[in-house]
């Protein structure tokens, strides 16, 4: 695995390819940008969502955070980072979709699933408790039906996820509106790296199924 001395040496060989071969597209972005998309991803090392889509700068909004998570609209004092982020998306750069892409064996699922951080200090997982207990809603009935543990229970709960923020999203009063004129869609998606396969949500029949 690199350290940061291995990504600078990355850095020098982008300079010396990839800039200079697209050196007309960089200086168009130096202008601005105008993405179409964006997409909320999980923080995990294994799923960058630009590779996974196979996308030059620019092209799409990137969000990441520990289990791809957005929180529920709420204008309490505090920094609400993935709220900035979505307001600016849709408000100020006018994107046209999101995507909520949940990926697997996803850590913060698993932290969700098995609550096995919860009561930890800040520091030694306490944030990442803190955090997922998003989820404890929709934790409860995957855990029920599927258990706390296992691959499959892990899946529904790594779905369950994406489909509790996109319910999220809907609770901003600008996404709704901008939904509802047809201005904005909404997507979930799950990649899964074992297989390499993303599966995409249909909300009518709230399954995922393999994407065209």
């Amino acid at each position: 695995m690199k350290r940061f001395s291995g990504l600078v040496d990355g850095y020098g060989r982008f300079r010396q390819t990839g800039w200079v071969e697209q050196r007309a597209r960089w200086s168009e972005l130096a202008e601005g940008q105008s993405p179409q998309v964006m997409v909320i991803a999980c923080s995990d090392s294994r799923v960058d969502p630009a590779q996974i889509f196979d996308v030059d700068p620019g092209e799409i909004f990137v969000v990441r955070n520990v289990a791809a998570m957005v929180p529920p609209y709420e204008t309490t004092p505090g920094h609400h980072g993935v709220s900035a982020a979505v307001e600016f998306a849709v408000q100020f750069l006018k994107v046209r979709e999101v995507v909520v892409m949940g990926h697997g064996m996803c850590g913060g699922c698993h932290a969700a699933l098995t609550q096995n951080l919860h009561g930890n200090e800040h520091g030694a997982g306490g944030f990442v408790a803190d955090w997922v207990g998003m989820l404890d809603d929709v934790r409860d009935p995957v855990a029920r039906e599927y258990g706390t543990s296992g691959r499959v229970a892990e899946l529904a709960m790594e779905l369950a996820a994406v489909t509790l923020s996109l319910g999220n999203l809907r609770s901003f009063p600008f996404v709704a509106e901008r939904e509802q004129s047809g201005e904005l869609a909404l997507r979930g998606a799950h990649f899964a790296i074992s297989d390499g396969v993303l599966r995409v949500l249909d909300e009518e029949t709230g399954e995922f199924g393999p994407a065209a």
